[in-house]
């Protein structure tokens, strides 16, 4: 017997060493109902505070593939076959399953096979080097109510010499916090396993800016601004964090949103945008225009009485309101705001170009502009005019770059007024030397930038010292990084600074930790209290009364998760 499960541990260990050895990240089907996969620790809330940004296998159920006709009823297959509706079909339906769970006592099978493979006093196994940690789903079919079990080794140079077992489990969400454990319940729980003990550290999430509610209306949001807390030498469960806290601001903006302050820049943005899309695919989406009067009749009205001298005051308001508009900046906000075709553009800088040939205009125009027509317009100044034919893609090449031109001088003129950042820091944004389809992306993400920094100097009051960190974090991380509205920008902060942004709401997440031994055989229990689940693969119970459903109390409920370590050593 013992043969036969020590057989089984190593046919585990070969399956989880070749998919550590793997470069790929496809999952692999192990006895034929479970699927192991390799991912980022994390990427699992509920156990990514012991794994880090470290790799780890995660076991779950397989899902099987799910087929449905209408001649049949829905049938597990592994192969399914019919027309693409079905297929999307299919695809709806196993998304809707979600993760699942395996039962706890193959769960534990699997953690006894990872701790048997390690342990080289096991004379059947030899001396295997250290495996990633395992995680396992479990259905909470257990009086505890476990979701997770874990596995990690316990190194000393290379040898192992222990294996760290890890047990979550998880309670539904209740708006009594008296039913809650205390910290002193907690410490208790730890010393039934190990001593002594010490609340090693506390921390807690709140919510700064993102999705809100007013007056019972849901306003979601893609961007949220979180704070996390951390610090030492708690007193009780759901304390509120000191000042003396470390502070990180974890900062996350989508472009596009009505309430930013940057909204008018990102509208401009979009058409620029759809410009640059029209030119890479030969299909364009004209957005609605914002103009009653057309494209052409705008152009003809601006040429005939708005262009001696220097410019009129911006006739667009928007946050980053500049009042040196040139000719060609002017002519691009009436132009972007009218134009619905490609012939709109052509006949409109037909109009332009003829007028600075026969000298019915001398328009002013900055010195560095670098579009195709400050071009123009500089040779005008000595009666020379190259002669272009405005056919094809060059109209639009040419709006393209006005649009450019533009919007990079209204952000300039931001950043350096508000002495964020230098010329030195831009250059990587501001270089015409890239097609233009590359500095569409990098004008893409300068608009970025300017979408974090205002959102957390309108909404948070930032500091200019930590707007001017932020924007020196965003702009070293884009100049390596392609473009991502769903990276999170970190910043540290002092908890005075937000003091009042926190200290009368409710976290998202509190968590205390009570920790033995030091190094790697530290053994903690950690208690988490979450708005939400930090577990998706199970439905939780709630016992909100009806005034809370009702939403007439201003308590909001919990779910509670804990985490139970041991060691055992390899003798």
């Amino acid at each position: 017997m013992g043969s036969k499960v020590i057989s089984r541990a190593k046919d585990f260990f070969n399956i989880l060493r070749f998919l550590q050895d793997e470069k790929g990240s496809d999952p692999h089907t192990y006895e034929e109902d479970i699927q192991i996969l390799k991912i980022n620790g994390r990427k699992i809330t509920a156990v990514s505070m012991y794994c880090g940004d470290q790799t780890i296998f995660l076991c779950e159920k397989l899902v099987p593939k799910i087929c449905e006709s209408d001649d049949h009823p829905i049938t597990e297959t592994s192969n399914c076959d019919g027309d693409d509706d079905a297929n999307d079909s299919v695809s709806v339906l196993q998304t809707e399953l979600g993760p699942q769970p395996l039962t706890i006592m193959k769960a534990r099978q699997l953690l006894s096979f990872y701790t048997l493979s390690q342990n080289a006093s096991v004379s059947a196994v030899d001396n295997n080097p250290a495996l990633h940690p395992l995680w396992v789903r479990c259905d909470m079919s257990d009086p505890a109510g476990t979701t997770w079990l874990g596995a990690e080794t316990v190194c000393v140079g290379s040898k192992v010499t222990g294996v760290k077992l890890y047990s979550v489990t998880c309670k539904g969400s209740t708006v009594d916090k008296k039913s809650l454990i205390t910290l002193e319940e907690l410490k208790q729980e730890h010393k039934k396993k190990h001593h002594p003990s010490s609340v090693s550290e506390n921390a807690a999430t709140f919510n700064l800016f993102g999705s809100t509610i007013v007056e019972n209306t849901a306003i979601e949001s893609k961007s949220s601004v979180t704070v996390d807390f951390k610090w030492s030498h708690v007193e009780s469960i759901f304390e509120i964090p000191p000042l003396s806290s470390t502070a990180t601001l974890n900062i996350k903006v989508a472009s596009g949103e009505m309430r930013s302050p940057m909204f008018e820049m990102y509208r401009e943005l979009e058409f620029l945008q759809t410009l640059a899309d029209g030119l890479r695919t030969g299909e364009t989406e004209w957005m609605e225009p914002l103009e009653n009067t057309s494209a052409v009749n705008l152009t003809k009205a601006y040429l005939e009485g708005n262009c001696i001298g220097k410019s009129d005051a911006p006739i667009f308001n928007t946050f980053l309101e500049r009042g040196d508009l040139d000719f060609v900046e002017q002519l691009w906000v009436r132009m972007r705001k009218s134009v619905t075709s490609y012939q709109d553009i052509g006949d409109c800088l037909k109009l332009v170009t003829e007028a600075l040939r026969y000298g019915d205009i001398k328009p002013w125009i900055h010195r560095d502009s670098s579009s195709s027509l400050s071009k123009l317009i500089l040779q005008s100044y000595h009666q020379q005019i190259d002669h272009v034919s405005l056919t094809g893609v060059t109209p639009v090449n040419m709006l393209l770059e006005m649009g450019l031109d533009k919007m990079r001088k209204d952000y300039i003129n931001y950043l350096i007024g508000e002495e964020l950042t230098t010329l030195n820091h831009l250059c990587y944004y501001l270089s015409t030397e890239v097609d233009l389809q590359e500095q569409v992306v990098r004008l893409r993400k300068l608009h970025h930038l300017l979408e974090i920094i205002l959102t957390c100097r309108t909404f948070l009051a930032l500091p200019y010292d930590k707007l001017f960190l932020l924007t020196q974090s965003c702009l070293q991380h884009y100049k390596t990084s392609p473009y991502d509205e769903e990276h999170e920008f970190k910043l540290q902060i002092k908890p005075a600074l937000i003091s009042s942004f926190y200290q009368k709401e409710h976290p998202v997440l509190w968590g205390v930790e009570v920790s033995s031994g030091n190094g790697p055989r530290e053994v903690r229990t950690a208690l988490q209290l979450s708005d939400r689940p930090l577990v998706d693969h199970v439905i939780f119970e709630t016992d909100y009364s009806d005034e809370t459903v009702n939403g007439d109390s201003d308590d909001p409920a919990f779910f509670s998760t804990m985490v139970c370590c041991s060691l055992v050593n390899f003798a």
